[in-house]
């Protein structure tokens, strides 16, 4: 494939894509589990516990039992995301988990100190809805570093990340925020 093909091909799986609504990046469909949706749609319903800030999130083990739910408290504490939730929470009900066999569910892509976080703690598998670049679009704070590449980053830990999942779900609760008062 000539130089020129694959840099327009790349540019618009990474570049357009999430600008458009589709998914982060080009995510085989290997790696999206028949679960997927279903713990998407519960941390849909946990975002609903702070609709101004619809970030939900839970943590699933390889028996696909709920270990840990989590969403937004910042208003408490800004470090307090809904992921950042979940994973204390965790933490805190079950001293001894083995990290590396559970999957974190979240409407939104983690900010990099969430996949930081989820790196530290060994998680094996990030699934989101909402990208980075779309909540930007809305004009959502975010660092503007991708979850992927913080994962591809922390190489001393094996994370999958995949996104779009109920994408246009988890979309409008972020458009649903900004009209809240």
């Amino acid at each position: 494939m000539e130089r020129r093909t694959m840099l327009r091909n790349l540019f618009s799986s990474v570049v357009l894509a999430p600008m458009l609504g589709g998914y982060a990046t080009s995510a085989p469909a290997s790696i999206v589990e028949a679960d997927d949706e279903r713990y998407m749609k519960r941390a849909i319903r946990l975002a609903g516990n702070v609709p101004k800030f619809p970030f939900g999130a839970l943590l699933v083990d390889e028996k696909k039992e709920i270990v840990a739910e989590g969403w937004n408290r910042s208003v408490h504490n800004p470090t307090w995301h809904g992921e950042m939730d979940a994973i204390n929470k965790c933490a805190a009900s079950n001293a001894k988990i083995d990290w590396t066999r559970l999957t974190l569910y979240t409407t939104a892509e983690p900010c990099a100190m969430c996949q930081g976080a989820v790196a530290w703690a060994g998680i094996k598998r990030v699934v989101y809805g909402s990208s980075i670049p779309f909540l930007k679009s809305l004009s959502w704070w975010a660092i503007d570093i991708r979850a992927e590449e913080l994962a591809r980053l922390a190489a001393f830990r094996q994370c999958t990340v995949v996104g779009g999942v109920l994408e246009e779900e988890c979309n409008q609760l972020f458009r649903t925020a900004l009209t809240i008062k």
